[in-house]
């Protein structure tokens, strides 16, 4: 079924900047280089930013013609070749935003980009590294004293440690946000359509389509969920300026994705996290909650779940469960000049009818739904903490449910589990929606924490596979490769979430909980302890400064306290006590009459007037670049290698899990030993692997010095790549190092049976049984197509020049499909075997057009 609506993808992918003594050009692009788009920055105004976007959409030709123009018209002699009037200064891949101390404005682009993971063909980007420009000339500038300092305190924020990025994607919502939203009804659409297009920002957005009579497909942008957004301070001077695609929001926090492979099929686990952007900073410092609700170390999770066979979100799989942690929304904090480890829990204010708790509630129904469950792990001992942890995720997930795009398959539907029926949430003909939420907290919401959300999620991750027909009954062991990659997952995740806000990587971990952790685990948890206290004691007052200035907390101002100088940034984060509330919230009618309506869905997700001014619905043409997520994935335009287009090197159940012999049973849901899997469970790995695995997560703020002198007393980061090279081959190679008077016995291990390899002897010839059985499934095969190919035409079905996915399995749960590749004609042919040709030596001549165009480009570049 076609769908109503598709992500509008960002058309300012690559940036240019331009520098004239007077002007600073901005010069974006989409991925194929065909449209373009030109900022207009003033470098004349001292302190002002003057920001002009002309609102027109430029072709490759007419950019290159408009920086020509430039170029000899700032030229300091008319018509001399010599010295070029305009500069190129950096690339660019996106614009974090514009940001003012006390002299004049800096603008902060994005020059490094890598990409994490993949969501239905959106790529996911992790910022690398970033270039900050001071936009005033220097004729102009006026200088400060302090301004060298305010600009080192900002860059102490590490834009290249977690933040992230999609140009398609929105990541401050979830997955059953971003979907539900593409699943609006066809009349809404339409009507959101007429509206946008009376109040269009560009002139030229809905040309195309009168002139060819208004056929297309509906491109939806959401508006971001601010709370998510950590540069939004950033782009505020401009967000009304310039147009949407210029605006690119990050997230700050977690991105992490792994391949499971259940017997040749790929499936995705993707696990994200945001950072709350309110009442942010670091552990003892930013403790409990604010005036508005905004509680301390706020981090929602998700775990992503869809089948990578088949990339699309109409016909796709996907699943997702999201739960929160943060602190207690209360009034509390701990003193630290007490130099204890751990210091007493003090209540700030007397908050008797919990006003704050009743706001953050408030927040959590209007975005989750209900109902919402507390895990409280304050004070909480258990001997037996895993076994409890189990029983109450199983209860959790029943309750809150999760998201599926799909109905249940036709196998659940013949042979239900018991515990499928049990299953909370909100079945909708379209599948499922996760409706509530499960809040974990203990004082740090740190270790015990990221145990007890990976205990929901493994519950959960059981529920998505068997709801996308994977598994047959909702139940993962541990010790199996699923799990053990799912735990390797959540362990990355806890230690970069650990890092951002306690300053030391988790010093317990999951292993620790099921006593299976080895010796020299405790040694690691002291020196994590150690690690923590001394970030803790000397360092987050320095990187609290940092944040409040990063997220326009703080703004400084002339004649007013610098940042350095407040004894406190209570006032900042607490905005009630600088100036009297204009109304007072009910003590006892706490809650949002409008949310309440509509529970258990969360309001955001619900259609309603509201919530349609948030969304920007535009129509399309069928194949605009706009819209056509195949196109911007595989990119088709350009001549590309394999290496670049695949260029996600993530963890795979297969590779990194799976047993070196093939002879036992490859199923990643089978139970194994210590001993059988490529990644001991008990952790006994060697240094160079450990090294490796530091590095991998230790990912967010600069550690302090007795953290760097921990993880780096041994190892050396010359040659990474070749050792973990060889950790792959001597994965996959079952040959032991033997001396060479064991010659005869090598060459035995080599050469190893066939049986024991792939569990058959290939020669041997099938017994009746096993060919009756395989009789019986080629039937079942044949008889569920609707059609027989042979009566199939598909030359008339793909003379659009696209790939089509057709269903072809009778049953409607199912989602099997067969491709139709688009029918090449023959000057692409041509094209193509002179390009093989070529490779191997033999080269074409050249034509006129050739030789006119080649001598058209020497004369427009040299000349």
């Amino acid at each position: 079924m076609p769908s109503a609506a598709a992500p509008i993808i960002s058309s300012v992918q690559k940036l240019v900047l331009y520098e004239t003594r007077a002007r600073y050009f901005l010069v974006g692009s989409n991925n194929a280089e065909t449209k373009y788009r030109v900022l207009k920055i003033d470098r004349t105004e001292p302190k002002d930013l003057v920001i002009i976007d002309d609102r027109h959409v430029y072709t490759q030709q007419e950019v290159r013609e408009l920086l020509g123009r430039l170029d000899l018209g700032n030229r300091t002699k008319m018509g001399q070749k010599g010295s070029s009037g305009l500069f190129r200064a950096v690339s660019a891949f996106g614009v974090v935003g514009f940001v003012r101390f006390l002299e004049g404005y800096y603008i902060v682009l994005i020059t490094k980009r890598r990409k994490m993971a993949d969501i239905g063909g959106h790529a996911i980007y992790k910022v690398e590294d970033t270039n900050m420009i001071y936009i005033p000339n220097d004729s102009v500038r006026v200088t400060h004293p302090d301004e060298a300092r305010y600009l080192r305190i900002f860059q102490n924020v590490d834009l290249s440690s977690n933040f992230y990025f999609s140009y398609s994607y929105d990541l401050s919502h979830s997955l059953q946000y971003n979907l539900t939203v593409l699943r609006m009804p066809l009349e809404m659409l339409k009507s959101e359509t007429t509206q946008n297009r009376q109040e269009s920002f560009d002139i030229f957005e809905d040309e195309g389509l009168i002139t060819q009579g208004g056929s297309g497909v509906f491109g939806i942008c959401s508006e971001p969920y601010m709370k998510y957004v950590w540069n939004g301070e950033l782009l505020d001077i401009i967000k009304n300026t310039v147009h949407r695609d210029w605006l690119l929001y990050i997230i700050h926090g977690f991105c992490g994705q792994s391949k499971l492979l259940i017997y040749g099929r790929p499936v995705y686990v993707t696990l994200i996290a945001r950072r709350s952007s309110k009442f942010a900073g670091t552990r003892f410092l930013k403790r409990g909650a604010n005036c508005e609700g905004d509680v301390a170390n706020e981090v929602e999770t998700e775990q992503i779940l869809c089948d990578a066979s088949v990339m699309s979100f109409t016909a796709g799989s996907y699943s997702s469960y999201v739960q929160v942690r943060g602190s207690v929304p209360l009034y509390w904090s701990q003193d630290i000049s007490t130099m204890m480890p751990k210091p007493p829990i003090t209540l700030d204010q007397a908050d008797p009818f919990a006003h704050v708790a009743a706001l953050h509630f408030d927040q959590m129904f209007q975005r989750f739904g209900s109902p919402i469950i507390i895990l409280n792990l304050v004070k909480s001992k258990l001997c037996n903490v895993l076994d409890r942890l189990n029983v109450i995720a199983e209860s959790v997930v029943k309750k809150t449910g999760f998201f599926v795009n799909r109905p249940d398959s036709y196998c659940s539907i013949l042979r239900p589990d018991e515990k499928w029926n049990e299953l909370g949430g909100c079945v909708i003909p379209t599948g499922r929606l996760q409706t509530g939420i499960l809040r974990t907290n203990c004082v740090d919401c740190l270790d015990r924490t990221n145990t007890a959300q990976f205990m929901v999620g493994k519950c959960a991750l059981a529920y998505q596979l068997y709801s996308l027909g994977l598994i047959d009954k909702p139940n993962l062991q541990f010790d199996t490769d699923a799990v053990r990659l799912f735990e390797e997952l959540y362990e990355d995740h806890g230690d970069t979430l650990s890092l951002q806000y306690g300053g030391s990587q988790l010093v317990h971990r999951v292993k620790t909980y099921r006593k299976i952790a080895p010796w020299t685990q405790h040694s690691k948890d002291i020196m994590q302890t150690l690690s923590r206290y001394y970030s803790n004691a000397f360092s987050d007052a320095d990187r609290q400064d940092s944040i409040n200035l990063f997220l326009g907390v703080f703004h400084p101002t002339e004649g007013k306290p610098h940042l350095w100088e407040l004894p406190t940034d209570f006032y900042l984060h607490h905005k009630n006590t600088m100036r009297l509330l204009p109304t007072r919230r009910s003590y006892t009618y706490w809650w949002t009459p409008e949310v309440i309506k509509h529970l258990p869905l969360p309001y955001d997700e619900v259609i309603c007037a509201v919530n349609l001014k948030k969304l920007i619905v535009k129509k399309f043409h069928k194949y605009e670049e706009e819209i056509d997520i195949h196109n911007e994935f595989f990119r088709p335009y350009e001549l590309s290698s394999f290496d670049d287009t695949f260029c996600l090197a993530m963890t795979s159940s297969a590779r990194d899990f799976m047993p070196k012999t093939v002879g036992i049973d490859p199923s990643p849901f089978t139970v194994r030993k210590p001993d059988e899997t490529g990644k001991s469970v008990l952790g006994n790995k060697s240094n160079r692997e450990e090294a490796v695995l530091q590095r991998k997560t230790a990912a967010s703020a600069p550690p302090p010095p007795s953290e760097e002198a921990v993880s780096s007393s041994s190892e050396d980061d010359s040659g990474t790549d070749r050792e973990e090279e060889g950790s792959v081959s001597q994965r996959s190679t079952p040959v032991k190092m033997t001396d060479a008077g064991d010659s005869a016995k090598v060459t035995e291990n080599v050469v190893q049976p066939m049986k024991e390899l792939y569990g058959i002897n290939l020669s041997d010839g099938l017994s009746e049984e096993d060919f009756s059985i395989y009789s019986r499934f080629v039937q079942l095969g044949q008889s569920q197509h609707k059609q027989d190919k042979n009566s199939q035409q598909p030359c008339s079905r793909c003379s659009d020049g696209v790939i089509k996915l057709t269903p072809i399995s009778a049953f409607s749960q199912d989602n099997i499909y067969e491709v139709q590749p688009p029918k090449v004609d023959r000057k692409s042919t041509e094209i193509f075997q002179a390009h093989i040709q070529a490779s191997q030596g033999i080269m074409q001549p050249l034509g006129k057009e050739d030789s006119s165009m080649y001598r058209e480009y020497i004369r427009n570049r040299y000349l």
